[in-house]
């Protein structure tokens, strides 16, 4: 069985606080529905360039915006592997708003599948390694580690599903996730694509389990930030049999709060930034109407009218606007009219 051996440490226990405080308070701000589906674009051009780029892809963010904008008909290699990723992003996403949530091998297998598409044999693409292989250092080119015989790599990949499963409503999903993350890589069950993979499914994982990273962030970015420190805490050097009894879970757990962090004060301040704007600011009036609907279900003008002195042409404007931004909709007709938040 897998137990990773790990500790609580003050810095850990610090960044998970810090990281609810985050969500909260951005879960409690209103944004017009233009500017999150504006942010879900960029997250995806982020992540499909940072992701790729961490696996040596030497694609800038110009080329990948313009990339996923207009796809080529003949693709080179680079090319193909930030699509794929992008493709693997957007299933994924769709499943998350499905609420289908299931996080087993098969998840994992279509998603290698996805990310390696046309660029590995396609005998190798969506399973298993049935091969020796070993880990390159991507700036120098030197063997770095020798990951586990693929005789054992079923083994401890069902031991790492059976660690999910029997820890994720126990444990912080940080820390779920976290452990997660690092294990996938150094079994590195795959031929080919196994960063990806890895990458995606943890943030799989964490949307399941309460904190959803396909919207808006991209903690790969934080990742491709710092390409040499990432490694240095996710992998391991040397052999995985002389290694495998010493890992320590502790030092790359610090490291994986720490980047989601990073993200959320990033996409934080720079969703501050774009709501500041003239066309989407919200005055207090209306921030008032957004805060009863969450409280209430719903608004009436009447509800409206007793929470403020502005006179009814103008409380019609100010629901207008905020129907016109996406955050609410009109439900009913004549004095039955209510209006009640808009699902993005």
């Amino acid at each position: 069985m897998f137990e990773p051996k790990y500790t609580i440490t003050p810095i850990l226990l610090a960044n998970i606080k810090r990281i609810a405080e985050l969500v909260t308070e951005l879960n409690s701000r209103h944004f017009p529905k233009i500017v999150l589906l504006n942010f879900e674009r960029k997250a995806r051009e982020i992540s499909a360039h940072s992701s790729t780029s961490i696996e040596g892809n030497p694609l800038p963010l110009t080329e990948v915006k313009r990339l996923l904008k207009h796809a080529p008909e003949h693709k080179r290699d680079s090319e193909k592997e930030v699509l794929n990723y992008n493709t693997a992003l957007e299933y994924l996403n769709t499943l998350i708003k499905k609420n289908n949530n299931e996080f087993d091998l098969k998840l994992i297998l279509d998603i290698q599948k996805k990310v390696t598409a046309d660029l590995i044999h396609e005998f190798r693409s969506g399973k298993l390694r049935e091969e020796l292989v070993f880990v390159n250092n991507p700036q120098t080119r030197q063997i770095v580690y020798f990951p586990p015989d693929h005789q054992d790599v079923p083994t401890l990949i069902n031991d790492l599903f059976q660690y999910v499963t029997n820890h994720k409503n126990k444990l912080d999903p940080l820390v779920v996730a976290g452990i997660f993350h690092k294990q996938f890589v150094i079994v590195h069950p795959f031929v080919d694509g196994n960063g990806r993979t890895t990458r995606l499914a943890t943030k799989m994982l964490l949307a399941g389990m309460g904190l959803n990273t396909f919207n808006l962030f991209s903690f790969e970015n934080y990742y491709n930030n710092n390409v040499t420190k990432y490694f240095q805490n996710v992998g391991l050097i040397g052999n995985y049999y002389d290694l495998k009894e010493d890992v320590d879970f502790t030092s790359w757990l610090e490291y994986f709060t720490d980047g989601i962090i990073d993200e959320l004060l990033r996409v934080g301040g720079e969703l501050t930034k774009t709501n500041r704007t003239p066309e989407n600011k919200l005055q207090s009036y209306h921030e008032a109407i957004l805060d009863y609907i969450k409280k209430n279900g719903f608004i009436k003008d009447s509800d409206y009218a007793k929470c403020t002195s502005r006179a009814k042409p103008t409380r019609n404007l100010d629901l207008k606007k905020l129907i016109e931004l996406g955050l609410i909709e009109k439900q009913g007709k004549g004095k039955s009219t209510y209006y009640i938040l808009k699902k993005v």
